[in-house]
């Protein structure tokens, strides 16, 4: 099974960026707990970040035929790209929507997703473990 792992903005901020919602792991903690976390279970991962709503298209896109299942957490893009959305929706590669905190008691501007539409399951305020929780959920879900 091999997994694409993509964050969009600010996620390369983890650490700093509001350590109250996001906690104090930084962007390279959260990928070598990834990294380990699929090693035990011989998951091949790739990792992807941008602030850039276009890049994120483009390696959605290049993700068709290469991998069998993406986890995106797209930031504050979640709320806004239906170019996002409709990347997810053309590659059709089961993708779960992971976030850090818990957006469904936040800002009621958080509360809309597009990704979600076209999302196999979203995984909320679990922290960093929930990209963890998202693997275990891909791997139950390709190997059905």
């Amino acid at each position: 099974m091999k997994i694409l792992v993509i964050n969009g903005p600010n996620l390369n901020m983890l650490g700093i960026r509001e350590p109250d919602h996001y906690g104090r792991e930084t962007y390279d903690d959260l990928v070598n707990k990834i990294k380990a976390y699929c090693g035990e279970r011989e998951i091949l991962c790739d990792f992807y970040q941008s602030n850039h709503e276009g890049c994120l298209v483009d390696k959605i896109q290049e993700a068709y035929g290469g991998y069998d299942g993406i986890i995106i957490n797209p930031g504050a893009y979640t709320h806004t790209s239906i170019a996002l959305l409709d990347a997810v929706k053309s590659v059709g590669i089961p993708t779960v929507e992971v976030h850090i905190s818990k957006v469904e008691e936040r800002e009621d501007f958080r509360q809309v997703s597009y990704i979600r539409l076209a999302a196999v399951k979203t995984v909320t305020g679990l922290g960093t473990d929930g990209y963890l929780r998202a693997v275990d959920f891909l791997e139950e879900y390709l190997n059905k």
